[in-house]
């Protein structure tokens, strides 16, 4: 059977020039979320079956790469069920694992911990542009801060490595879980009925609020309940006005502390900021994870037509595998698809030294080959990035490539007697 040279669908081979501008957002999200006190940890790639399919991970535990049992415990012959062959699977987000991490490790961690984790990720999905079956998420979680201290730091920290990327046209879409609940109830829809008046309001920027309200009323519900619900959106501005004017219209169905907590994130990170970006409030934004219990976010930028980071509070989770809820809220990049669009921009790692070559005449004598390693050893002491290989035949086109790889320093070695 013929080896296949290209990767599995929906992984990807990484070419130098994209690694070398991953490496680098990497060292910049790290860099910068150190900055705001936020602590790197590590969770292992494979997470117990039980966890990932705890309905809490949304439609993406339908995405599971699911890991066989081995050796001993591994009977084909005797499955009467998937249980009886599955006991792993390949981590989806790195939400879930952070929740167990922190139930087994609480005790040996400060409070509130502010955690960062970068790692791979997968999910059988179908591939897409920006989207692939392997790809790195990047983590920031706040656990054990109940205020909205922890969503303050986590939108600032998140937009000021995005500024330092020289991104400039991006918005910060903020909505709050129990803001969309109470606009529900005030319109007269059901506790039950909500995930599913949620599925269909987050079409509302892809579809328009028509086809929300056909889609509504074809399930059955009533018109004057959808024509209600869909003129609150109307009469709601993006901002902290918007708010006020919705903690006004809807009275006890939203409480003043929602109300008041959504204002305070919004002018504080307005106040707060160190880069260009607007922060809006969006109430028609809803993000798919069912384990979202307050505040939600997402970042868009103006030439991508999706979001870049998304993230918010999830309150429950912990308590899942402690049986005592724990405040926690988190922001994720999309890494692969800041990565996507920096290739696509041309974008340009920042030179952290001069780059030389050498290249060596094929007749050059060992003694000359040490004098040019030692030449080699002091220019990198010096900071530079140093790179010798030998000459070839077409030292014309050579040493082009070589200077469009950003060698601004070339230096050709011979034997002295030649």
């Amino acid at each position: 059977m013929a080896l296949k040279k290209k990767p599995v669908t929906g992984m990807k081979d990484m070419l130098p020039r994209e690694m070398e501008i991953r490496d680098h957002v990497i060292h910049l999200i790290k860099e910068t979320y150190k900055t705001f006190g936020f602590l790197s940890m590590e969770t292992p790639c494979v997470e117990h079956i039980e966890n990932l399919c705890s309905k809490q991970g949304g439609d993406n535990e339908k995405l599971i790469f699911k890991i066989l049992k081995r050796g001993e415990k591994l009977k084909l012959s005797e499955a009467k069920e998937e249980g009886d062959l599955v006991d792993g699977g390949l981590r989806y987000d790195l939400t879930v694992p952070l929740a167990r991490y922190y139930s087994n490790h609480a005790n040996e961690l400060p409070s509130p911990f502010k955690a960062m984790q970068i790692g791979n990720v997968w999910r059988a999905d179908r591939p897409q542009k920006g989207r692939f079956r392997q790809f790195m998420q990047c983590d920031i979680d706040i656990l054990g801060e109940a205020g909205n201290l922890a969503e303050i730091e986590l939108i600032l920290a998140t937009t000021s490595m995005l500024g330092k990327l020289n991104f400039k046209n991006f918005t910060v879409n903020i909505n709050d879980r129990n803001i969309l609940k109470a606009m529900a109830a005030f319109c007269g829809f059901k506790e039950a009925d909500y995930d599913e008046v949620f599925i269909i309001l987050d079409k509302m920027d892809k579809i328009g609020a028509d086809k929300v309200a056909e889609e509504l009323s074809g399930l059955g519900y009533e018109r004057e309940s959808v024509d209600s619900y869909l003129r609150l959106f109307d009469e709601v501005s993006e901002d902290v006005a918007g708010v006020r004017c919705l903690k006004e219209k809807l009275g006890d169905f939203l409480s003043e502390d929602v109300a008041g907590s959504m204002e305070m994130i919004m002018s504080s990170v307005e106040t707060a900021k160190d880069c260009e970006f607007h922060i809006r409030f969006a109430p028609t934004l809803v993000r798919g994870q069912s384990y979202y219990t307050g505040t939600i976010f997402e970042v868009t930028m103006d030439d991508f037509g999706g979001s870049v980071a998304g993230g918010g509070r999830y309150d429950k989770m912990i308590g899942r595998f402690t049986g005592q809820d724990t405040p926690a809220c988190g922001f994720s990049i999309g890494f692969e698809r800041i990565v996507m669009l920096l290739l696509e921009n041309g974008y340009e790692v920042p030179k952290k030294g001069a780059k030389k070559a050498y290249l060596l005449d094929k007749k050059l004598p060992k003694e000359e080959v040490l004098k040019v390693l030692e030449m080699a050893k002091q220019d990198r002491k010096a900071g530079k990035q140093v790179l010798i290989v030998n000459m070839k035949k077409n030292k014309k086109f050579q040493k082009e490539q070589l200077m469009t790889d950003g060698y601004e320093e070339i230096q050709e070695c011979y034997a002295q007697n030649e």
